[in-house]
């Protein structure tokens, strides 16, 4: 058994003697294929860091669109009931002897879809009438002589209402001010 650890420990050393050799033998081609190499590697991994980055791009930009459209699902699911309830209104519309119910119906149509649109986050802009002007939630639409001093740089009508979604305008508001 020593016979054989010799041998092996012999070819060992002359395996390690040669591999050095080779090492000193080809200093310069080393040094520049060892640059080389480096900046194939280094080109490498930049290609396959910008791949990877523009794959993460496409993948968000697509999760952000599939989260916008299941969050519109979300909101029409919830207002699908009240579309319901408008077609029950209309065809209740068409029998009705009196006006009346019909317009007690409507209202509470009415009322159910504005608490669906409250529950989303949907606030609409109140009390705007004798208010001051302030361009950063309403929009003139027209300037008016004001009725009264008071009035004057204020609004005297609301054309069309302006509402937030979680304390953000989403619609300015279209008011008629007084000069």
């Amino acid at each position: 058994m020593n016979e054989q650890e010799n041998n092996i420990q012999d070819e060992n050393l002359a395996s390690v003697d040669s591999t050095s050799e080779e090492n000193t033998v080809q200093p310069e081609e080393t040094a520049e294929e060892r640059l080389q190499q480096e900046l194939t590697n280094a080109n490498d991994k930049y290609t396959r860091l910008f791949a990877e980055f523009d794959n993460y791009k496409k993948r968000t930009s697509k999760e952000r669109v599939e989260l916008i459209q299941a969050a519109s699902k979300d909101v029409l699911i919830k207002i699908l009931p009240i579309l319901d309830d408008f077609d029950r209104a209309l065809a209740a519309m068409e029998t009705a002897q009196e006006v009346a119910p019909v317009k007690e119906g409507v209202e509470l149509v009415s009322q159910k879809f504005k608490k669906t649109l409250a529950n989303e986050g949907l606030k609409e802009m109140e009390n705007l009438i004798g208010q001051p002007f302030d361009a950063e939630y309403q929009e003139a639409i027209t300037a008016i002589p004001a009725p009264s001093e008071e009035l004057k740089n204020k609004i005297i009508d609301v054309v069309e209402k302006g509402y937030f979604l979680h304390d953000k305008v989403i619609r300015f508001a279209k008011v008629v001010i007084g000069q």
